[in-house]
């Protein structure tokens, strides 16, 4: 199928747009679309507004504020990692759930942080100023040094954490200002078998049946300001808490969704997606599935390694499941070619296609070297890490960096197991002689080929250790004789004078122009900063002859239920509470609202700017979305906020966090 593309006008509920930038144009479109808020009351520097309640976690998910007394809500996957952190085997609270019956029992997590947006500023005139005048002085004046004079400049004079970002690539620059609280602490988090119930197998799919919601509450200090922890702290009272509508939704009512979405590259020229797609992507794909097949082959053996490598494999599966999607709905949707015919109507783009094009033939061969070498021997393995660690301490003869080097590795072999690590290098060192140039290959691999032969068990056998390792041993000299430096240089060569990096930005900007000369509506692409996107609740047919219903409902979570296979297993307490509701109960539901990684965790809100759900996935059809925007198929997965609170007061028996927050 190729995507009718739109040149000249955006598809109807396409957009990340910047939250400081409402336009009277897209703000007559929202209202169209039946949302009764004004571009004021959704983002106003003056003025109180819904921006005020929301919140990025550490620039990696979102959250929204919820009642008055600093209660924060976000997705379970977001808080999977700090859940992970803190179970053991005597309380592995990724099975069991955590409820914190009262503000005593809730459980700091050091390092977390909640950015609060206070104001954006168009700084495009002084980057240029500033970079004209360190040209001048003959000193560096890339983004990093741009970015660490204007933020260090803007700290300054506001008090504020300052971050600069670059758009449509460097057409425009803005400097967002943050309030950060660092004392948050975990309030409520259901078991995996209730928030990820479904597991791999319903990722990315319709219908889902997960409820994936986490709790904090962030505090601050007497003052209400931020401050490191302290048992003196108290409940932050935010400036904004949004209200929760227990009155549900429609097909086609309002939705609009507010965060922080993490990254997407829609003015990429068809080039660059034919080469990801067809050169980079298939050969990490294909590792990383051969990966979680081993580790979820011990989990599945070991509850022991299950509760090391949760986290790890949770974080493996979402990309790797991700890209394979993305691959799919490229080649599926046709999304390079309809690409090429966009690019076949812009003059501006007429000279640098054709070198794009030259450019990533020719260094497909490097590339593809390259990315066998960084997805086995750079991350193919847990101690690939550690190795990187021990090879940095080389000829430095510092002391107290190598004690700190050597007790971070002592601490991160604690949480591996050797049996994995093995059985992931094994794989990794076979993958990386059977597709990696021989030419790339650093002296003691050769030896070892040259010994071995293709006999990979006996070679991983003569170099593996089941213990720290140390800089004499094998498995260490094996992952640090080569480096990555080789590999880009190899690209670098191949490339010549014409880097892709520079042609794709200008590509970049030779599009934003075009498209701002014939007063076409745009948005950059995102990149952490604040945005919304606003649609409809909305079912969708993935193909000919299936229609996806707008939402699932428990009745499902029964239907599905099946105590042989991990991810759709039911606690018997949740089973039976799920039995006593005869009438059908929303679980999750569509929008097709445009979001990407980032707005995990974001409100999903009604007309009046009220909670009706969470956003938490895609469906399978929308992942060609890093890329292109596929109307008629982008779908948001939300998990109903009704269901949440049923959750909290029946099953966890939270009663007195459901009455904290604010309903209506």
């Amino acid at each position: 199928m190729l995507l009718a593309l739109l040149p000249i006008s955006l598809a109807a509920d396409e957009g990340m747009w910047m939250v400081n930038a409402i336009s009277r144009a897209l703000e007559a479109n929202m209202q169209k679309a039946g949302c009764q808020l004004s571009a004021g009351e959704i983002y106003n520097e003056e003025k109180v507004s819904l921006s005020d309640a929301i919140v990025s976690l550490d620039f990696g998910c979102t959250g929204s504020m919820v009642s008055p007394d600093g209660l924060l809500i976000t997705n379970h996957h977001c808080a999977y990692s700090d859940v992970h952190e803190l179970s053991t085997a005597e309380h592995n609270y990724l099975e069991e759930g955590f409820w914190a019956l009262g503000r005593s029992e809730e459980i700091p997590i050091p390092g977390k942080k909640a950015y609060f947006l206070k104001r954006v500023v168009d700084v495009t005139d002084e980057v240029a100023a500033l970079s004209d005048e360190l040209q001048i002085q003959g000193k560096p004046f890339g983004m990093r040094k741009l970015s660490y004079v204007l933020e260090s400049r803007y700290a300054k004079q506001t008090g504020l954490e300052a971050a600069l970002s670059s758009m449509w690539s460097g057409s425009r620059y803005y400097m967002a200002l943050y309030e950060v609280y660092s004392d948050l602490r975990l309030v409520a988090a259901p078991p995996v078998s209730i928030a990820a119930f479904g597991g791999d197998e319903d990722n990315w799919e319709w219908p889902q049946h997960k409820c994936d919601f986490a709790l904090y509450r962030i505090y601050a200090g007497k003052d209400g300001k931020p401050a490191a922890y302290s048992p003196d702290n108290v409940p932050l009272s935010p400036r904004r808490y949004l209200t929760i509508s227990t009155k549900g939704y429609e097909p086609g009512d309002y939705a609009m969704v507010m965060g922080y979405p993490g990254r997407t590259e829609r003015y990429s020229a068809s080039s660059k997606v034919r080469h990801a797609t067809e050169v980079s992507l298939p050969i990490s794909n294909l590792t990383r599935a051969a990966q979680m097949e081993i580790i979820r082959r011990h989990m599945d053996a070991d509850p022991a390694v299950r509760l090391k490598y949760s986290d790890y494999f949770f974080s493996l599966s979402n990309v790797q499941e991700l890209q394979e999607g993305e691959v799919e709905c490229c080649r599926r949707f046709g999304v390079a070619d309809a690409l090429r015919q966009m690019e076949a109507g812009i003059p501006a783009l007429d000279s640098l296609v054709p070198v794009l094009d030259r450019q990533y033939v020719a260094i497909t061969k490097a590339d593809q070297d390259r990315a066998w070498y960084r997805e086995t021997l750079i991350r193919g393995t847990r101690i690939a890490r550690i190795a990187t660690r021990l090879h940095s301490l080389r000829h430095k003869h510092e002391p107290e960096r190598e004690a700190q080097v050597h007790e971070t590795n002592r601490q991160e072999y604690e949480q591996l197991d050797l049996e994995v690590e093995k059985d992931l290098f094994r794989y990794s060192v076979a993958q990386y002689y059977q597709h990696v140039d021989s030419t790339y290959w650093g002296p003691f691999q050769k030896e070892l080929k040259a010994q071995f032969g293709g006999d990979y068990d006996a070679l991983c056998e003569s170099i593996w250790v089941d213990r720290p390792m140390t800089e004499e041993d094998g498995v260490f000299r094996f992952l640090t004789d080569v480096s990555i430096v080789e590999f880009n240089r190899a690209v670098d060569n191949a490339q010549k004078d014409a880097p892709t990096g520079n042609l794709n930005r200008d590509y970049t900007r030779a599009l934003y122009q075009y498209r701002l000369q014939n007063n076409i509506p745009q948005y950059p692409d995102a990149n952490s900063t604040m945005r919304l996107t606003f649609g409809t609740v909305k079912g969708y047919s993935p193909r000919d002859g299936v229609v996806g219903l707008h939402k699932s409902t428990h009745k499902g979570i029964l239907a599905k239920s099946n105590p042989a296979n991990y991810d759709f297993c039911l606690k018997p307490e949740w089973e039976n509470l799920l039995k006593a509701e005869s009438v059908p109960m929303g679980v999750n539901f569509l929008t097709n609202n445009d979001i990407t990684g980032g707005n995990s965790g974001s409100p999903v809100l009604n007309a009046q700017g009220e909670i009706i759900g969470l956003a938490f996935d895609g469906n399978k059809e929308s992942l060609a979305s890093n890329y292109y925007f596929t109307e008629p198929t982008n779908r948001c997965v939300c998990v109903d906020i009704r269901f949440v609170l049923w959750t909290l007061r029946n099953y966890a028996g939270m009663g007195y966090i459901v009455d904290e927050i604010t309903t209506k």
